[in-house]
């Protein structure tokens, strides 16, 4: 144990049922941590993160009880000290969870309600000064536009946007200590190696120390000195970081290495369609805008061109990943191809027909043939029906009435993805994120599609369960011939399942290259920058110093003439701030959208190059 340890446990044991029928969660966890010093717990989910981590806040719901040893702030107990004294220590202690979402006053503004806690922490601190400071740490965790989004509701933030506010939100009060209890799971990965920095930043400007919890071994390698390894309840394994890294000791440490995806060293899983394979899904020229109403305007709107003249085809049996930062557009991708909106501009086309002129019949069959598995696999399940009801419903829904037939294909479907039979008439509760999201899976392969739509399907999955839903992908798409349309910011995920990769920023198509291309030649700067970002256990190709993205996007309400990333760029030229680049062609199937690359294509040219 550390002699000067700001936080320290000592056999911790947490456990959750009736007495004399207890469940231990917590197993005599002891461990320290010094001023300055970021220490990460890892595991899989299960392990007792979530409960480690809010029993150092003392947090602890019914039914999880505290039931022996000590958590030690600064050398006090605090399961030992009055409600005032907690009052008192939590303007030092802070926490940040893993679910951005509600975790607000969905009634005011989200900077007003920092401001507000900073003021309450930091009781002579005048509203303007709060004000500033709110806005600058906004602005250093990357939220675009701070100074307008300080007005702004919880609604109007993003997940990943949310995530970064909550942040900011426990830093307001400079906290002696800060538990991160999976902070950077749903962020980009440069926005995520932004969190990772600002907290190594506040270590060495404010003396916080960090109790950096997460499912990701690289994520906890790039942030942490030192990893205590969690297993049911347990800490298995301690080490310096580098050491676990390369010499771990105990088995379950020693399968989270393996299992974690390399990126450079190994291959892609995935395997390239032949050219001769059919078109199922194409892009032409899509455009969408959107009309929000103006602040402090009557009637005035601001129009945001949420994307861009896109243009790609994908074809049977692809893995088609489409990546890029929170707000390239991405999501609005995902609902156009979907048809859960229709572009302003442009068409897309299953076969040769374009899905905006689908009706009745004709688009329900577009919907039968294409399904889509969302990130959430607590929220998208309906909790109080049963299994077998909701991947019996899509049946009715698209015409099955013999009640046999159904049950029988639900139940195929179950076993394909890794369901026992015996949940059929169970409710999802209890069940963990990996079994939720078979669910999820199932629910869309029950009506044969044979397009998936994977929207950041396996984010909130720890690395195992990630490992074994891939597995599952591959195997399914084997035998049914599926194609895959992964819309992630898990490149590592990408560069292991994905046979073609779309690069975003800001509503463009900034690169498209098969696999091997864009991970070992990249031919755009801003797909190096999210390359060297990409957390991993390898050493890195692209090194942040060189790479790494400094500032913001512009706002896609006001666009600046030229290339929309000359700002960002570390490699910009004269002619980058006021030409926009064409598509470039980069050998076969392969372009991107950069000055850098010599002999620009006609529109026509790249517009026929993306679709190869």
């Amino acid at each position: 144990m550390t002699t000067s340890s700001l936080l320290e446990l000592k056999n911790l044991t947490v456990s959750v049922g009736r007495t004399g029928s207890r469940k231990i969660i917590l197993d005599n966890v002891s461990m320290s941590l010094a001023p300055r010093e970021i220490v990460g717990i890892v595991g899989a989910s299960g392990a007792g993160k979530t409960v480690l981590s809010k029993a150092v806040v003392n947090w602890l719901e019914a039914p999880l009880e505290r039931t022996s040893g000590e958590v030690l702030i600064e050398g006090k107990d605090i399961y030992a000290m009055t409600e005032g004294d907690m009052r008192t220590l939590r303007r030092r202690v802070s926490y940040v969870g893993a679910n951005p979402m509600g975790a607000l006053d969905p009634t005011l503004p989200v900077g007003v309600q920092i401001v507000e806690k900073m003021r309450a922490v930091i009781p002579d601190t005048s509203r303007t000064e709060a004000e500033k400071r709110v806005i600058e740490l906004l602005e250093a965790v990357r939220i675009p536009s701070a100074r307008s989004r300080f007005h702004d509701y919880p609604s109007q933030f993003s997940g990943g946007m949310m995530q970064r506010a909550l942040i900011v939100d426990a830093l307001i009060s400079n906290p002696a200590l800060l538990v991160a209890d999976n902070v950077t799971q749903p962020l980009d990965v440069t926005v995520a190696a932004q969190v990772i920095r600002l907290m190594k930043e506040l270590t060495d400007s404010f003396n916080t120390a960090v109790l950096f919890v997460s499912s990701s071994l690289p994520v906890a390698r790039e942030a942490c000195s030192r990893i205590l390894v969690m297993e049911a309840g347990r800490i298995v394994e301690e080490q310096a970081t580098g050491k676990l890294i390369s010499a771990p000791i105990h088995p379950y440490t020693k399968e989270l290495v393996e299992q974690t995806p390399k990126i450079w060293l190994e291959g892609t899983m995935a395997t390239t369609p032949g050219e001769m394979q059919e078109v199922v899904l194409s892009l032409r020229d899509v455009s969408q805008t959107y009309k929000v109403k103006k602040k402090n305007s009557f009637g005035g709107v601001n129009l945001v061109r949420a994307v861009r003249n896109v243009t790609f085809d994908v074809r049977r049996g692809d893995s088609f990943a489409i990546v890029g930062e929170s707000g390239c557009g991405k999501s609005t991708l995902m609902r156009l191809l979907s048809r859960l909106e229709l572009p302003s501009g442009g068409q897309v086309l299953h076969g040769d027909k374009d899905i905006g002129t689908l009706k009745g019949k004709n688009l329900l069959s577009f919907r039968n043939k294409l399904q889509m598995v969302l990130q959430d696999p607590f929220g998208s399940l309906p909790p109080r029906t049963s299994i077998g009801k909701m991947l019996a419903d899509p049946l009715r829904t698209h015409g099955w009435r013999d009640a046999a037939k159904i049950r029988e294909r639900v139940l195929k479907v179950m076993e394909e993805v890794g369901l026992p039979a015996d949940l059929y008439e169970e409710l999802p509760l209890g069940l963990s994120a990996g079994q939720r999201q078979r669910i999820n899976v199932a629910r869309a392969l029950v009506l044969e599609p044979e397009i998936l739509i994977m929207d950041e399907t396996l984010s909130a999955l720890d690395q195992t369960e990630q490992f074994k839903l891939l597995d599952l992908f591959q195997k399914l798409q084997r035998e049914y011939n599926l194609t895959y349309i992964y819309i992630s910011h898990d490149l590592a995920m990408v560069r292991k399942v994905c046979n073609r990769v779309a690069v975003m920023y800001l509503g463009e198509l900034f690169e498209l290259a098969d696999n091997e291309r864009l991970f070992f030649d990249p031919g755009h700067p801003y797909t190096m920058a999210l390359l060297s970002a990409m957390p991993t256990l390898e050493e890195r190709r692209y090194q942040p110093e060189d790479c790494l993205l400094e500032g913001e996007p512009p706002s896609p309400i006001d666009l600046p003439a030229g290339c929309s990333f000359k700002s960002r760029c570390p490699r910009a030229m004269e002619k980058c701030a006021t030409l926009q680049p064409s598509l470039t062609v980069r050998g076969s199937a392969n372009f991107a959208a950069c000055h850098l690359i010599e002999a620009p294509m006609t529109e026509g040219a790249a517009r026929s190059r993306a679709s190869a």
